[in-house]
C-alpha cells in the first residue's frame, strides 16, 4: 500500500513540476503543453517501462527449452512467493548483474546477465533471483521506473531552461540573437513600449 502511495506521489510530483516549469517558460500555453508531455511520460512509464529497459539492455526472452535451469529457478521462486511466473530474460553482457522490471507482479520480468550465470553457482543465482522477485512483490520496480522518469523529466526541463536563458530575449534591436542581461527569468520583464 505504501509503495502505491509513493508511486502516485511521484506521478503527481512529476506532473506538477512539468506544469509549473511549462508555466514559467511559456505561460498558459506552455503549461498546457507541459501537462500534455507529463501525461504522455506518465502513461509511457506506466505501460512501457519494462519493454524500454529490456530493449535498452538488449535482453532476449528465454523459455524453458532455451534456459531450463534458470527458468526452473524462477518458476520455483515465483511459486513460493505466490506470484505469477515472470518473463525470464538473459542480457548479453559479461558484467554480473540482474534486475527486475514491470509495473506489477502480473506484468513483471527478471533478467540476468550471461556474466552472472558464468560466475555464480546454482544457489547464488537462486538467491539473486529471490532478491529480484522481492522487488517485484513489493512493486519497487514500478517506483524505480517512475523515479527514473522523474529524473529524465528534470533533465529535460533543465535543458529547456538552458535554451531559454541563452535565447530568451534581446534588448539589441540590430542583433536579435544577442543575449540580453539579465536574461532569466524572462517572464518578469515589462513589455517594450509600442
Amino acid at each position: 500500500m505504501w509503495n502505491r502511495f509513493k508511486t502516485a506521489l511521484f506521478l503527481g510530483l512529476l506532473t506538477g513540476v512539468a506544469v509549473g516549469m511549462g508555466w514559467l517558460i511559456g505561460g498558459y500555453v506552455g503549461m498546457l503543453v507541459a501537462f500534455g508531455i507529463a501525461v504522455a511520460m506518465n502513461f509511457g512509464a506506466w505501460w512501457f517501462s519494462d519493454r524500454l529497459v529490456l530493449a535498452l539492455y538488449r535482453a532476449r526472452e528465454v523459455g524453458p527449452d532455451q534456459a531450463p535451469e534458470l527458468h526452473a529457478m524462477v518458476a520455483e521462486l515465483a511459486c513460493r512467493a505466490d506470484i505469477p511466473m515472470p518473463r525470464v530474460y538473459i542480457v548479453p553482457d559479461h558484467t554480473p548483474n540482474a534486475f527486475a522490471t514491470g509495473r506489477s507482479p502480473k506484468h513483471s520480468a527478471v533478467a540476468v546477465t550471461e556474466g552472472l550465470l558464468q560466475i555464480l553457482d546454482h544457489a547464488e543465482v537462486q538467491a539473486v533471483l529471490a532478491h529480484e522477485l522481492g522487488h517485484v512483490i513489493n512493486r519497487d520496480t514500478l517506483i524505480s521506473t517512475i523515479a527514473a522518469t522523474f529524473a529524465g523529466a528534470i533533465s529535460m526541463v533543465a535543458n529547456m531552461l538552458m535554451w531559454v536563458v541563452m535565447f530568451g530575449g534581446s534588448n539589441d534591436e540590430d542583433n536579435p540573437w544577442a543575449p540580453s542581461a539579465p536574461c532569466w527569468p524572462c517572464w518578469w520583464r515589462p513589455l517594450p513600449p509600442r
